[in-house]
């Protein structure tokens, strides 16, 4: 792997994270929701990946971050 592949997965890594945080997402939960989700993928879904979205209503609770009432 080259040093500009490297950066380049440097990158969306904290991309993905940035988001999450940024839409109200535990990001550590919501990284082991991905890497659960993602394996087992319908890809003749066209609107599969859209559900795993950050900004995605249809992610459970347990990546959501809990507000303080």
């Amino acid at each position: 792997m080259t040093h500009s592949e490297r950066r380049n997965m440097v990158t969306m890594s904290y991309s993905i994270v940035e988001t999450a945080k940024e839409n109200g997402l535990n990001s550590f939960k919501y990284l082991m929701y991905l890497f659960e989700e993602l394996p087992n993928i319908n890809t003749t879904d066209g609107n599969a990946l859209d559900k795993l979205l950050s900004w995605s209503e249809s992610l459970p609770n347990q990546c959501r971050v809990m507000k303080d009432n």
